[in-house]
């Protein structure tokens, strides 16, 4: 019996192993591998379709010299949404709904775009942490307040993404537990609140993919204002 809601966010193990590498792996497994042929599958097609918008989206504002983090920002995107999608499936894990995962996600894409832009121009990259026609008296604050909002940035990410899915996950399990625990004493209601469940579940999905969506596209903002 579980002991407690927040049990369903614990790391499964089996004999002492952490399960979390094989929900990391699976993803991989799942998407389809182009063949040669020249006419592919209705699946496939639909795969490239939807690769091929969103790099062209994601990177339409963004100068030639971040291009080449395309393949690694629509990589970690496909990766996302497959993990927040297989982690609304029963019996299952989301490994996004864990802290550390996604900080390990945000904090060196992040801190790479940062080098970057000290590496290749660093007068511009330093600007941003003082607004042009500041006043003499406000400038160590500014500083200090723009250094502090740039290195929590990778935090920010990280804890959006886990507290959008664990809130989501909680919320559908209270409302699963309400609707088993009224289905014996108030069949009425405990219809409602499966097709209140129902209708959650769908949410949900959509927050999946818009989660993982977000986490890229600020990415390639942190990205736009470095290249």
């Amino acid at each position: 019996m579980m002991l407690s809601f927040f049990d369903q966010f614990m790391s499964p193990t089996l004999l002492g192993i952490p399960l979390i590498a094989l929900a990391l792996t699976v993803p991989w497994i799942l998407f389809p591998r182009p063949t040669t042929r020249w006419l592919n599958n209705r699946l496939l097609t639909l795969q490239s379709w939807f690769v091929s918008n969103f790099t062209q989206q994601i990177f339409l504002p963004i100068n030639p010299g971040g291009h080449k983090w395309a393949a690694l920002l629509t990589s970690l995107m496909v990766f996302l949404i497959t993990l927040n999608m297989l982690g609304l499936l029963p019996y299952t894990f989301t490994p996004t709904t864990q802290l550390s995962l996604n900080l390990a996600f945000a904090v060196p894409l992040w801190l790479a775009t940062v080098i970057i832009g000290m590496r290749d121009q660093p007068t511009h990259a330093l600007s941003h942490l003082l607004p042009e026609g500041t006043p003499v008296l406000l400038i160590p604050v500014l500083i200090i307040i723009e250094t502090i909002s740039l290195l929590i940035r990778p935090l920010a990410l990280a804890v959006r993404l886990t507290a959008n899915l664990t809130a989501g996950h909680l919320l559908i399990q209270l409302i699963a537990t309400a609707a088993f625990v009224l289905l014996p004493l108030m069949p009425t209601v405990a219809i409602l609140t499966t097709i209140l469940l129902f209708l959650l579940t769908l949410l949900e999905v959509a927050v999946a993919m818009i989660q993982a969506y977000v986490f890229v596209l600020l990415l390639s903002l942190y990205l736009q204002e470095n290249v």
